[in-house]
């Protein structure tokens, strides 16, 4: 018996990860190709970088960020700004193809009317991983967060609302889109260590896009 035979009105693409949370399988795939070149203006004017933690740490994951404002990681601490701070200018504005994927995703799992000024962007090579948190940096927990996978497959990691509870490992391909909101918003998640491989479209990488209502 599949996960799909024991959620009614859950369709093949989609897989429930408890309330308010939903994964999206291959929801991405029919506008990858928009998505890819909206992603490489981005790059191109905020290139990806390895953020420092508070404590001084060098971040595995590379990140970079478009919309108005950017999630920032440094010796200070976390916080968006509506500025890249290695070149003082603002975050490049978020592509169309990216706002309407985001919207298109939320409204799907059950949060209509969803417009993100946020959108981290992380790049992942071979051994990158993100460890256990709760995206809390946001002024409002209404609203979900929307994670796109695209480019190499990679294992998230879902928790609960406490970081001891007990994780369930959701296998990620390119395409797929987790979207958690609702009593789901605070759940601790993170990713395993990336596994070596290629991806046609963008080689030895996983790319996530990760939308928020930050302001």
């Amino acid at each position: 018996m599949s996960l799909f035979d024991t959620l009614p009105g859950i369709g093949p693409y989609e897989e429930s990860l408890g309330p308010g949370a939903m994964v999206l399988r291959q929801f991405a795939l029919a506008t990858e190709s928009a998505l890819l070149s909206a992603l490489d203006g981005v790059t191109a004017a905020a290139p990806f970088r390895h953020m420092v933690t508070p404590g001084g740490f060098r971040m595995s994951v590379a990140m970079t960020n478009c919309g108005p404002l950017g999630w920032v990681s440094d010796r200070t601490g976390y916080r968006y700004d509506p500025c890249d701070s290695a070149t003082g200018l603002p975050w490049p504005p978020m592509p169309e193809p990216f706002t309407r994927l985001a919207t298109e995703a939320a409204a799907r799992a059950g949060f209509p009317d969803y417009t993100p000024d946020a959108c981290l962007i992380n790049c992942y090579q071979p051994g990158a991983k993100l460890a256990l948190h709760q995206d809390k940096d946001e002024q409002d927990f209404g609203q979900p967060i929307v994670s796109v996978s695209l480019g190499l497959p990679a294992v998230f990691l879902f928790g609960g609302l406490k970081r001891s509870d007990k994780t369930v490992r959701v296998p990620l391909t390119h395409g797929d889109i987790v979207v958690w909101g609702g009593p789901a918003r605070l759940r601790y998640h993170g990713v395993l260590p990336l596994k070596e491989g290629h991806h046609p479209l963008l080689g030895e990488r996983r790319i996530n896009l990760t939308f928020r209502k930050a302001g």
